[in-house]
């Protein structure tokens, strides 16, 4: 089942000579629960086209439907809401809010949409994440790797359609960026989550089901 389409995707920054052209058309498609990497260069426009498939910006032209939905026809509101609800996003640099604990931080997506919080799936999804004993520490107070793991946590909370992570061992060591693909696969292959993953790691990337390379905006 097609949960990702992609059609002749653009972006282009700038005017006349100073226009950038950081995606060039590009369209594919994802099936429901399969891992999809996107490897590239930096500049290749690998970023650009995760930002534009999570609603994070608009295209200069093209489509991109999630579960059949054309999300560029929401205003800016509803695909705040739908991006929220439907598209888990991991960061390279986390992005967790510093005054809250790793279980307030992986409970905000449901906090900001007034829904409650399953203890029992939170429960579950501590010890998934290996986070149990840390559930009540600040960001500051855990290692790179539980704090992305702690953003994984954030990403997987609301059963999302799908998962981009752009870049998410790109600030940690070897074994944490182990530790961290791994989490992704088990995500991947227990929970069934369908997953975009964007890194410039050739070998991280051959974790995935299949591997789309980028380069000057375009697929290779």
């Amino acid at each position: 089942m097609e949960i990702l389409k992609v059609e002749n995707l653009t972006k282009i920054y700038g005017k006349e000579e100073s226009k950038v052209v950081a995606l060039d058309h590009v369209s594919f498609t994802v099936e429901k629960g399969e891992f999809v990497a996107i490897v590239g260069a930096s500049g290749s426009g690998k970023s650009t086209l995760l930002h534009l498939i999570g609603g994070v910006d608009r295209p200069t032209s093209g489509k991109v439907f999630i579960d059949g939905k054309d999300i560029f026809k929401f205003n800016d509101d509803k695909l705040a809401i739908f991006r929220r609800r439907q598209v888990g996003l991991i960061y390279q640099f986390y992005n967790l809010i510093p005054i809250l604990n790793v279980e307030e931080n992986i409970t905000l997506p449901l906090s900001l949409d007034n829904r409650e919080v399953d203890k029992d799936k939170l429960d579950v999804m501590l010890n998934l994440l290996g986070l149990q004993s840390r559930r009540n520490h600040l960001p500051n107070e855990l290692s790179g790797g539980q704090q992305q793991r702690t953003s994984i946590g954030r990403a997987l909370i609301t059963d999302p359609t799908i998962i981009l992570a752009d870049e998410p061992t790109g600030n940690l060591d070897s074994k944490s960026s182990d530790e961290i693909v791994s989490l992704l696969k088990k995500s991947n292959k227990d929970l069934k989550q369908t997953i975009i993953m964007i890194t410039h790691n050739m070998e991280i990337a051959k974790v995935a089901d299949r591997i789309i390379k980028i380069e000057d905006g375009k697929i290779v």
